[in-house]
């Protein structure tokens, strides 16, 4: 439902979280990643994290112990979900709870977990640094994404120079400072264009100075435009 939040927890087994409906944030100490319609997360056993829901979201959940399949990623990824992979989801959560792996429902959970590990993962992660005085920085853009915020203001705010902030900032999120701003204002809108914000207001709301500055980074970034891309699910 919209607005529910899961504080932070973590699973014993890893999560396949599909998003059937509205965006989903999902909030780790390597970063935040934003689950659109149609999309799943992917979360290892053992990572905590936090859950954000926005507009009226629906999902599936399947859990897999490390030990079926120790290939499976370490890192927490937004992957696509195609028919295969999507109706596979369906079945397995009718299985019941204590299903036999050496039966249909082992080989259900078998060919799940292969197209875990052959879906293309999405550039939907914002990264988030180490350094304490950068975490606190980037959390406040998180949660205001239209705050006006500069090299220069950040590296006084965390009592650097500003050489000293922007080669860290690179080595620790592999992004350069005005790069990370502006790839985090771009997804964190997913979740108001879901709900069908116009896009003059988010383009304002997450600091862009016009709607066509806005749609053509959302193009550049994520390959349609703002108004098609929740048409695609």
């Amino acid at each position: 439902a919209a607005g529910v939040a899961y504080p932070p927890h973590s699973h014993e087994h890893g999560q396949l979280i599909h998003a059937i409906s509205g965006v989903m944030l999902v909030h780790a100490d390597a970063g935040s990643w934003v689950v659109p319609t149609g999309r799943a997360v992917w979360v290892p056993g053992g990572t905590q994290h936090e859950i954000r829901m926005a507009g009226d979201v629906q999902m599936r959940t399947v859990f897999v112990a490390h030990e079926v399949r120790p290939s499976l990623p370490r890192e927490c990824r937004v992957i696509e979900v195609g028919t295969l992979l999507r109706e596979l989801i369906v079945t397995a959560c009718e299985l019941p709870a204590d299903y036999d792996l050496a039966h249909r429902a082992g080989r259900v959970l078998a060919l799940i977990l292969d197209e875990i590990e052959i879906a293309p993962s999405l550039s939907l992660h914002v990264p988030m640094p180490r350094h304490p005085a950068l975490v606190a920085l980037c959390t406040r853009l998180v949660n205001e994404p239209s705050s006006v915020v500069t090299l220069q203001s950040w590296a006084r705010d965390a009592h650097m120079n500003e050489r000293t902030l922007a080669r860290t900032f690179k080595r620790e999120t592999g992004m350069t400072h005005g790069a990370w701003c502006r790839h985090a204002r771009l997804l964190l809108s997913l979740p108001r264009l879901a709900a069908g914000t116009p896009i003059l207001e988010l383009a304002l709301e997450h600091g862009y100075d016009s709607p066509s500055a806005f749609a053509a980074m959302f193009r550049k970034a994520l390959g349609v435009p703002p108004s098609e891309y929740f048409r695609r699910r």
